[in-house]
């Protein structure tokens, strides 16, 4: 049995509130005889005669009255449905959000978020997650709401994208270090011990190509999966831990920046989401939360 047409809900409505094929094709902008072409085509749909005529006009069968009940709340839902949302309220917003990040956002950027939204939606809650890797199938499978990361070849070329902020990589070493003082050079930095951050457990990144350039290469003495490990490490030890400036900022509390002698480009660090999340208003309102508070 083939799907009905559902164009014949509006006709069997206008049929039912005009109580004239002419009325109601005048209705619907369309000529009597399609008019009753869809008449009948209602009447094999629903194995009723619908409308039948009585004198000059036609009345509706016990049937007709039935649907016209049913009919009138549908298409308003319907139609409802088709126009656009209604504007956000954001005190009456209640609804959790995922963002997938990794270590350092919420210690940076957490707090201003959480004060910003509560001020304006208290009712909305947020859930942060790890990101262990680049896999954008969170975002598209809906498991997380927003991304933050560096976009490379690797990101969904499907996925929007737009800028947070600018960082760089820094030195980071433990007060009264031996780097502390004095001209850091590529030759000191790369004559000290280093701590190394890769979350696949493979140690060369872009500071060891920059070095390998300068024909050098840096003591890696223990590798670690993220930006805690390494600060804590270089915290306690005369580790050098090499990480991004901006993203780990209350991570490096008591510690030591220092510029690193290398040519390495500043890099974006950006927000991500799918783009079937474009046209919802909530949606719209938390990225533009998060682009002001890591604007600040």
């Amino acid at each position: 049995m083939s799907d009905p047409d559902l164009n014949l809900l509006l006709t069997l409505d206008a049929l039912l509130a005009e109580g004239s094929v002419a009325g109601a094709a005048r209705r619907l902008r369309l000529s009597p005889s399609a008019m009753s072409r869809s008449l009948a085509r209602l009447r094999e749909a629903t194995g009723d005669p619908l409308l039948v005529r009585a004198g000059r006009g036609l009345v509706a069968s016990p049937r007709a009255l039935e649907l016209r009940e049913r009919i009138g709340p549908l298409l308003q839902e319907a139609q409802a449905a088709l126009r656009p949302a209604a504007a956000l309220r954001l005190d009456k917003l209640e609804r959790e959000f995922t963002l997938r990040t990794r270590e350092g956002f919420v210690e940076n950027f957490g707090a201003a978020l959480l004060a910003r939204m509560s001020s304006e939606a208290p009712s909305v809650r947020l859930r942060f997650v790890p990101k262990p890797d680049r896999d954008s199938t969170p975002l598209r499978d809906g498991s997380v709401d927003l991304e933050t990361g560096i976009v490379t070849a690797s990101s969904g070329p499907e996925l929007r994208a737009q800028a947070l902020f600018r960082d760089r990589f820094v030195a980071v070493v433990r007060q009264g270090h031996g780097l502390a003082s004095g001209k850091l050079t590529a030759r000191r930095y790369a004559a000290g011990r280093h701590v190394a951050i890769s979350r696949r457990g493979t140690a060369a990144g872009p500071v060891d190509e920059a070095l390998s350039a300068l024909g050098f290469c840096r003591d890696i003495v223990v590798t670690v999966a993220g930006f805690s490990e390494a600060l804590a490490l270089a915290r306690g030890t005369d580790l050098i831990a090499t990480v991004p400036e901006r993203h780990t900022g209350h991570l490096r509390d008591g510690l030591l920046a220092i510029d690193l002698p290398l040519a390495l480009e500043p890099f974006t660090v950006s927000l991500l989401w799918h783009p079937r999340m474009d046209g919802d208003a909530a949606h719209r309102w938390l990225r533009g939360c998060v682009r002001e508070v890591c604007a600040a």
